[in-house]
């Protein structure tokens, strides 16, 4: 072999390496779980990857709660359609299906992808894509489990909205879904997978088994993931508007040349809490899964502890979420991910306001703002507090409840944040 040739290889394998490291590290999969990058280009010989997979939308799957479960005719036997509104596009894609939280199995027929206009829209026939498998249409997933489906080829147009379509068999008692969801999914008995209309279903604004959606995308492009309750969730915000603060993030983030490749994850799951309580997995214990776990992850916006507060009869509350900051801040370090974090919002006059609580909430936004362990903070409290009344929200952003913010207040908060701290080399 001459020095040359040696030369070359090593640096393919230095290359590859790289790239497979920073490649996003995935949660547990059945099938269709190909992992790292694909993209290649000729350099001195040698083939050097260009490109990897990158989140371009999730949502943050728990156990549904028996009244947010699916309405008749239910998804046993019958097809489920839901939509995502994605940050970046791409043209070869994958999906994640998650079966976490299933008592059982859970058995697809067939799924398909395809564009439309918005949720509830007629989907685009010509874009109509059948996903597989491991080479097979369906794929029954494990309880506990997930799975990604094969790569695929799909003309995936940044900030749109993509129709994901499941044929179902059969369907454990347990549902994993994202009860929040903020946008409508349509249920038709039977198979109706190439249907462009759902004429006649039963409607619910919840998701269920789908979680991600990832794109192949150049080694320059990364993922903002923001982890929060339901203000990132986006209570108070539209359904079918896509107006949640991360998502208005997004669209400024795409607008702006330098952070126009910087995705937009949203790991948001309402009632949620950072160590105990609250709906879903504590951030604590889905951090991993929502913030590490997802391909291409570089920097998580953490907005979330209003709920441990509310909930909190000890005043030892304001600590325990001091600690659980720092073994999140820590846990995200040592997986080079970087941190920022928003003090949290003003609740007075809501069902969370005390004395006490107001006392550990300023505990805890003196020490994010001062401690000095992050490694940026948002402080979008002066945003959306009420001059004449800071502990409290500012009416006009006000949803009414003085805890969540309206379409208003969610802008006001996207245009706040600096977009210079999602640079590549930030």
């Amino acid at each position: 072999m001459t020095s040359w040739h040696a030369f070359a290889m090593a640096l393919l394998a230095l290359a590859c390496s790289n790239t497979l490291a920073h490649s996003g590290r995935q949660g547990p999969t059945t099938a269709g779980s190909e992992t790292g990058s694909s993209g290649s280009e000729n350099v001195g010989g040698g083939r050097v990857e260009t490109e990897r997979w990158v989140g371009t939308w999730t949502a943050s799957p728990q156990l549904t709660e028996p009244g947010n479960n699916p309405p008749f005719p239910g998804l046993a036997h019958n097809t489920l359609r839901q939509y995502g509104y994605v940050s970046i596009g791409g043209s070869r894609l994958r999906v994640q299906v998650s079966n976490e939280f299933g008592d059982g199995p859970v058995a697809l027929k067939s799924v398909r992808m395809a564009a439309t206009a918005e949720p509830g829209a007629p989907i685009d026939p010509s874009t109509d894509v059948p996903l597989t498998f491991s080479g097979s249409a369906a794929v029954t997933i494990p309880k506990g489990a997930a799975a990604y489906s094969d790569p695929f080829e799909f003309a995936l147009t940044e900030m749109s909205t993509a129709a994901l379509t499941i044929h179902f068999d059969s369907v454990p008692n347990g549902i994993t879904g994202h009860p929040g969801s903020r946008t409508t999914s349509y249920i038709v008995e039977g198979d109706a997978t190439s249907s462009e209309t759902f004429a006649g279903a039963a409607t619910t604004d919840h998701w269920y088994y789908l979680t991600r959606i990832e794109v192949l995308a150049p080694t320059s492009a990364s993922a903002v993931v923001t982890l929060g309750d339901s203000l990132t969730d986006g209570r108070g915000s539209t359904t079918n508007g896509n107006d949640r603060w991360p998502d208005s993030l997004s669209r400024r983030l795409r607008a702006n040349a330098p952070t126009a490749k910087v995705a937009m994850l949203n790991a948001g799951i309402g009632g949620n809490a950072v160590v105990s309580g609250g709906l879903g997995p504590t951030a604590l214990s889905r951090f991993e899964r929502d913030v590490l776990g997802q391909a291409g992850a570089r920097w998580v916006i953490v907005l979330e502890g209003v709920n441990d507060i509310g909930g909190a009869s000890e005043r030892a509350v304001a600590t325990k979420l001091i600690r659980a900051y720092e073994e999140l801040i820590a846990t995200a370090h040592a997986a080079g991910v970087l941190v920022y974090g928003i003090p949290i919002l003003p609740f007075g006059g809501s069902q969370y306001d005390s004395e006490e609580h107001e006392q550990a909430r300023q505990t805890v936004n003196d020490w994010i703002r001062t401690s000095g362990q992050l490694d940026a903070v948002i402080d979008l409290e002066p945003v959306v507090a009420d001059p004449e009344s800071p502990t409290e929200l500012l009416p006009a952003y006000d949803t009414g409840d003085h805890l969540h913010l309206n379409v208003a207040g969610y802008t006001a908060m996207a245009e706040a944040i600096e977009l210079d701290l999602f640079l590549s080399n930030g």
